[in-house]
């Protein structure tokens, strides 16, 4: 009879080993999970941590969202922002325009520009309470306008608004993009600071010209200001007044500072010019033998101030206005064939009414 075994229980260091033998021994099962998590615990583990990671990323992308937000409101309100504006809407003669020929070749070529090209530099606006007043940008609408007659995809036109008003900052702009794209030429750097400062956008002449033309030098704005002076005091007779040279410009100027007001509006009220040419000869002949002496400064800079009444319509056909100044009053007759009789006869009145 054999004799039987005694069993003997493993101690804790066989049962060490046991357990690190079957971890490393290869399973055949393809569904057995060598680790000791649940697979459904690991699931939703890699579950947490995308949607961890998924919420992080949206966080990124919300806050990306909120400053391209931001910047946008920011860019609007400063005018970078172009929007299509219809051209109905827009009041080209909002304020003054500085410009005063339009060269209808220039404008045919922008025309042909736009129908080809489209539009590459929006126009300027600012709100007015009918909707938009014109900053700058005059020929590029008034061609918008030209082309909408035949064309509907020219009747709203690119624009940055802003909000300018019809003040300095308005006028600012306007002449800034002009003296960029083409200069203005020197009688009109003059004329729109004398309209500026007679709208009551600056308080002076003066004040106009040193915050329009803030970026030229001493020099030019001195030359802008004598061009000012010979708008105001002859801008309404002057034809041709674009075509003065620097040289014409300042040379008036100077007559007028020294009293010769009266003679050279004189000269223009009875001329015919029919060319800048001819113009200008009519001025030189009046300034021919003006004294050049040394200057009175009591007069000070500024021309003698004229003052223009209302014109008068006449019964009988023809107008009548007058005009005063420091030194006389003059009377016209204009629209009337007077004989040399009617005029002493009314000689004779005012003789009688002067006393």
């Amino acid at each position: 009879m054999a004799k039987r075994r005694r069993l003997s229980a493993p101690d804790a260091a066989e049962l060490e080993q046991l357990e690190a033998g079957f971890a490393t021994k290869p399973t055949l099962s393809p569904f057995e999970n060598t680790s000791a998590t649940p697979p459904i615990a690991q699931v939703a583990a890699e579950a947490a941590r995308l949607s961890g990671m998924a919420a992080v990323t949206d966080r990124v992308a919300l806050a990306q969202d909120q400053g391209d937000a931001g910047r946008w409101r920011d860019a609007t309100a400063a005018g970078l922002v172009a929007q299509r504006i219809p051209l109905d809407q827009i009041e080209a003669d909002f304020i003054r325009r500085d410009r005063m020929t339009e060269d209808e070749e220039a404008m045919q070529e922008l025309v042909i520009s736009l129908r080809a090209n489209g539009l590459r530099t929006p126009i300027e606006v600012t709100p007015t309470p009918e909707g938009f007043g014109l900053i700058s940008g005059y020929r590029r609408l008034m061609a918008f306008r030209q082309l909408a007659i035949t064309d509907p995809m020219f009747a709203d036109i690119p624009a940055f608004v802003r909000d300018a008003g019809a003040g300095a900052t308005a006028y600012v702009s306007m002449v800034e993009e002009n003296e960029m794209r083409s200069n203005l030429s020197h009688y009109e750097r003059g004329r729109i600071a004398v309209l500026a400062a007679g709208q009551g956008v600056f308080p002076s002449v003066e004040a106009a010209v040193d915050v329009l033309f803030a970026a030229a030098s001493k020099a030019k704005r001195s030359k802008v200001r004598s061009f000012a002076m010979v708008h105001e005091a002859l801008g309404d007779l002057l034809r041709f007044p674009v075509s003065l040279s620097e040289k014409a410009g300042l040379q008036l100027a100077t007559a007028l500072r020294d009293g010769a007001q009266s003679r050279l509006r004189d000269a223009l009220d009875g001329s015919d010019a029919s060319d800048a040419k001819s113009e200008w000869k009519v001025l030189d002949t009046a300034l021919f033998g003006i004294p050049v002496g040394p200057k009175d400064k009591s007069r000070g800079g500024r021309p003698q101030q004229i003052t223009r009444l209302s014109a008068r319509t006449l019964t009988s056909g023809g107008k009548l206005d007058a005009e005063v100044s420091p030194d006389g009053v003059r009377f016209r007759v204009a629209g009337r064939d007077l004989g040399v009789a009617e005029a002493q006869r009314l000689m004779d009145i005012l003789a009688r009414e002067l006393g």
